[in-house]
Formats: structure tokens, sequence, C-alpha cells
């Protein structure tokens, strides 16, 4: 596994968005490379190329309806944090987001933001599920199931009730899609690192907990003051 390098300059954000933010219509082809990309940015650990516990193509064997097994492979699996499922859709035909004529590609996963494409994200996102469903009980059920459109945007679902059933929209059903320029937010950045490194940090419970101990504390230093008063 490779050593994080610490957190990417505005710079350095700024050339990975623009690397990729055109890329479209593949998968495998360029997935394994966003990602790793992606991790050097978060300033967090390359994933194994084949990896167990943290690392791309992870194998799991997937339970059929007659009681057989067939073989299925996940993305990029971090264990204890999370599953993610890679697609690629493609730009409308004509151009790119800035504009620049392209010539004909594949669609891969269909036109960005048309129900094909919607289609295709709510299919991946089911694929996910399926794969923590049958991961091993002993690895336990990761907090995140992450859905990605190469070079596009990132979905973020969470349950952390550790029994995958209830993996919901993160943080809200507003900000649980954000595209890759929204990565120059380091807010944005910052809450994908910790699903990264830290995916329990992000539980809403322990948040509140957590504001719930500081006004505690902050009361009980306000009363000894008064009192000392």
């Amino acid at each position: 596994m490779v050593g994080h390098l610490g957190n990417a300059d505005d710079e350095a954000i700024a050339a990975f968005i623009k690397r990729w933010e055109r890329s479209e219509g593949g998968e495998h082809r360029t997935y394994v490379m966003f990602l790793t990309e992606l991790c050097d940015m978060l300033g967090v650990d390359r994933p194994d190329v084949l990896g167990d516990t943290y690392g791309f193509e992870r194998r799991v064997d997937l339970i059929q309806w007659d009681g057989s097994t067939k073989h299925g492979r996940i993305d990029l699996y971090k264990r204890g944090s999370f599953v993610l499922e890679a697609k690629q859709g493609s730009f409308k035909p004509g151009s790119d987001p800035s504009g620049t004529p392209l010539k004909k590609k594949s669609k891969g996963h269909g036109v960005r933001e048309s129900k094909t494409w919607d289609d295709a994200m709510m299919r991946a996102r089911a694929q996910a599920k399926r794969y923590i469903d049958n991961l091993p009980a002993e690895e336990g059920i990761p907090p995140f199931l992450i859905v990605v459109d190469i070079g596009y945007s990132f979905e973020l679902f969470a349950d952390f009730t550790k029994t995958g059933r209830h993996y919901t929209q993160f943080p809200d059903t507003r900000r649980f899609r954000f595209q890759i320029g929204d990565l120059a937010d380091p807010i944005i950045r910052d809450r994908l690192r910790k699903v990264w490194t830290n995916p329990w940090e992000l539980d809403p419970s322990r948040v509140s907990a957590r504001v719930t101990r500081d006004i505690a504390d902050k009361l009980a230093r306000l009363a000894q003051s008064l009192e000392s008063d």
C-alpha cells in the first residue's frame, strides 16, 4: 500500500479537476487511475491493486436464488468504511462542460443527467448494496456506499446502524450528490476524506453527542466562573 502524500494544494486540486472533468464513455479503462489520483488528492492511502481489506476488484461470492454461487467484484472496497461502484456516462453529443467540440464517443452508461443515466446510477447503487449483503459476516457492514460517475459525480449513502438495511442519502437529499468541480470546496474534500479514514466520525448521532458534551462543558465552566465571582 502506498503511503498517503498529504493534502493537495489548490493548484493540484484544480489540476485534478481539469484532468478528469472531460472524461466520458469508459469505465474499467479509467476507474483505477481516477480513484488512485483521487486518493492522492485527498491525502489518503492508495488502495492495493488487488486487496481484500482495501483494494480494487475485491471478489465477493454472490448467493443466487437457487443456492448456487456467482462471483462478483467490488470496484473499490475498504473494510469498515465503504463499498464503491464506478460507472461512467457521457456528455450530450457535441461538446464537454467547457463547450469544447468532441469527437463521437461511446455513451457509456448514458448521457449525463438523462433518465438512462439516472437509471444506471440507481442500478449501480443496487449492485453495490448486493455486494454489501454478500460480504463475509466477520468483516462487518461498511457505513458508506458510494456510486461514482468517473470524472463527473459522486453519490454518498450512509447506514450507521451496522445492519446494511438503511442506506440513505448522505448528508441529506440535497447534498448527497456532488460533481467533480465541487472538490474545490474544502468542506466537500474533508467529508470525503473522512469517508476513507474515519467514517464513523460522520455519524450524526455521534456528532450530536459531541455537541451536547461541548455545551455541557461550557455551561459547567460558566457556572464555575459565576460562583467564583
